[in-house]
């Protein structure tokens, strides 16, 4: 089995595009791909799914630590033929200016794998030479293997960039992408468009891929897959006895997950790590569903779009009234962002609309033109709740545009790194046995999580029982 990374020399340079063209080249040629993003988004794993109908995943070495890195992505590859790992930004782009936690290049590295950069050759020649070397020689222990050279004007053009490439560097051009605005991507304010609302994806798709068929050598590029990839032993890894030691412990909870296009941000390996301890989940719509699954012990909120739905969830009372029920019921619900302003009286649009939500959470969401919370945070919990005894810890990230309005408690004590000085909020909102946040949790940051909130479900379902 072979890996690869795929990079950029910033965001917006193409590697989205270039990737899932790539994966769609290789699910033609009946490999199956296994796909990974570095960092923290949903979005781009979502259109790795559908591309290559098998679940992407996230490694990010900023909220994860380098075994845990090694093992999700050895875990996850163990029945594919090839891994394609799309990066994030620039690939030396990370935690801060001086640290390369949280980069593509860090990752790269943790796996050993070979790189394929991403540059853009529009309005250049000779340059491209000197743009390729300065990444290659910036980190040596970063194998940069090949490099694809997107918004290119012809093959003229790609000859003259190939060229200064060959003499000036080691590094083997894998081809090109002609300059077509048509296969871009559309884009909101959260990155892309996610991929359940593009009109005519798969169309798209086979058009990008078509394209790239034609200008890249495919080839070449799994040739390169295979180099430096180093077998790993996941029986090595120390995250193993705590896995093994929970394996089934909660087999007879069963969760409802909420999932359509409101609310679709769920880290994959959240899900498996809640089944692996035994786990049954429920998948329910907000926007569809008269009511909750049946028998759940615990419901989860995941973060998406509730305000470009905000009018089909407002008028699914049935399903309102349901989750109030259960939250009167004390069943432990835990939400992430979008579920979070679902949660709370109503949603203010850009447009000025309010439409009702669920009002367990006293107050309001309002969306805002301006980003309000954007990177990685660090989280104390400063009482006990579904997640953890008073003074849990852990990493997170967070990214919105909207505000929740309320005055009920708060138990998330927030801290945000920056190299221009440091911040502090509050947030995470506890009533009963609700716990909802802006934070993005990958619960293999702090297992324990994800262990006590089936333990918080359990003790629910006994007590059911016993009414």
């Amino acid at each position: 089995m072979g890996g690869i990374v795929i990079a950029g020399v910033n965001s917006n340079v193409g590697k989205t595009t270039i990737t899932l063209g790539i994966m769609k080249a290789l699910v033609k040629r009946k490999l199956k791909v296994q796909a990974y993003k570095v960092g923290p988004d949903y979005i781009d794993p979502a259109f790795h799914t559908h591309v290559t109908n098998t679940y992407s995943r996230n490694l990010d070495s900023w909220m994860l630590n380098e075994e845990t890195i090694k093992y999700l992505y050895h875990k996850n590859l163990a029945d594919s033929d090839i891994a394609i790992v799309e990066g994030v930004m620039g690939m030396y782009d990370g935690f801060s200016g001086d640290s390369e936690i949280g980069s593509t290049a860090h990752v790269s590295k943790i796996l050993n794998l070979p790189v394929v950069l991403v540059i853009d050759g529009s309005g250049i020649a000779a340059s491209a030479a000197a743009i390729v070397k300065g990444f290659a020689t910036f980190d040596k222990k970063v194998n940069i293997a090949g490099v694809i050279i997107n918004k290119v004007h012809g093959e003229k053009h790609y000859d003259i960039l190939r060229k200064a490439i060959e003499k000036y560097t080691d590094v083997l051009c894998l081809g090109y992408v002609n300059k077509d605005t048509s296969i871009s991507l559309e884009s909101r304010h959260l990155g892309l468009v996610p991929s359940d609302e593009v009109d005519q994806l798969d169309e798209k798709i086979n058009i990008i891929s078509q394209m790239i068929e034609e200008t890249l050598d495919i080839g070449k590029l799994i040739d390169l897959s295979v180099q430096n990839n180093s077998n790993y032993n996941l029986k090595d890894n120390k995250i193993i006895d705590l896995l093994i030691s929970n394996k089934n412990k909660y087999k007879d909870v069963k969760i409802g997950v909420a999932l359509d296009k409101a609310f679709n941000f769920y880290y994959k390996d959240n899900l498996d790590l809640l089944e692996y301890f035994g786990a049954k989940i429920k998948y329910f719509s907000p926007m569809s569903d008269d009511e909750l699954p049946k028998d759940v012990s615990l419901i989860y909120f995941g973060g998406g779009f509730p305000e470009v739905f905000a009018k089909k969830l407002t008028n699914n009372t049935l399903m309102i009234n349901s989750i109030k029920d259960a939250f009167n019921k004390k069943m432990p619900i835990y939400a992430e962002c979008g579920g979070l302003m679902y949660l709370t009286g109503s949603i203010k649009t850009l447009n000025g609309d309010i439409f009702q939500m669920c009002s367990i959470i006293n107050g309001k969401s309002q969306m805002t033109k301006r980003l309000q919370r954007f990177g990685y945070i660090e989280v104390n919990t400063t009482k006990d709740s579904i997640v953890g005894k008073k003074n849990t810890n852990f990493k997170a990230h967070e990214f919105h545009r909207s505000i929740v309005i309320s005055d009920d408690e708060k138990i998330f004590d927030v801290s945000k790194k920056r190299e221009f000085g440091n911040r502090n909020w509050l947030c995470g909102y506890k009533k009963k046995n609700l716990l909802a946040s802006y934070s993005h949790i990958h619960f293999f940051n702090n297992v324990n999580i994800a262990l006590n909130l089936l333990e918080n479900a359990e003790k629910f379902r006994k007590e059911s029982l016993e009414d």
